[in-house]
């Protein structure tokens, strides 16, 4: 899954109708160019691709007072909306080591009723258990076998999804005691 995509759709549902430099600036200031493909060139092509396959939809604007061109302002189409949350949803499910998809998806947990986001998460632990336990079985060293600094790798993996696990257990935790304002609420 692509960060970026989610990135652009979320930016745009939380304006209702936004141009490019208005996402591109959310996404800065949410530092996505960071930690994320949110650069500003993949910004403008994930506008335009994904307007060309129905999510958005785009009305041009009058020109610029300061002069320049007419700018697109696009919003969300149903399908785009349906993608938005189909996109979320596996976000804050996702075990993958590269973190840009999971920040992503919390950017946007508020998007969802406090319920459906606790039970997502729940899946994640769930899905990141499922995980250490495959690292134990498939990398620890057999009795007697020396694997040297490759046993690393798997001690490594087993670090991140001991932590992961930790942290979502806490933000599971902060949900369920009342911590942010969700959607329907």
């Amino acid at each position: 899954m692509s960060a970026i995509r989610l990135l652009v759709l979320g930016a745009v549902r939380r304006h209702g109708r936004a141009h490019g430099y208005q996402v591109r600036a959310d996404l800065e200031m949410w530092g996505a160019h960071e930690w994320s493909s949110a650069k500003p060139g993949s910004i403008y092509h994930a506008l335009k691709s994904m307007a060309r396959q129905g999510l958005m939809v785009g009305h041009e604007t009058a020109p610029s007072e300061a002069g320049g061109p007419p700018r697109t302002e696009y919003e969300l189409t149903q399908e785009g909306e349906t993608e938005f949350l189909a996109l979320l949803r596996a976000a804050l499910t996702s075990t993958a080591p590269q973190l840009d998809v999971l920040t992503a998806g919390i950017g946007f947990l508020t998007d969802l009723p406090r319920s459906e986001a606790v039970s997502l998460l729940r899946q994640r632990v769930s899905a990141l258990e499922a995980w250490r336990a495959d690292i134990r079985a498939r990398w620890t060293p057999p009795e007697g076998a020396d694997w040297g600094h490759i046993a690393e790798i798997g001690g490594m993996w087993e670090h991140q999804a001991e932590s992961g696990e930790r942290w979502t257990r806490g933000l599971i935790a902060r949900l369920e005691a009342g911590e942010y304002v969700m959607a329907g609420e």
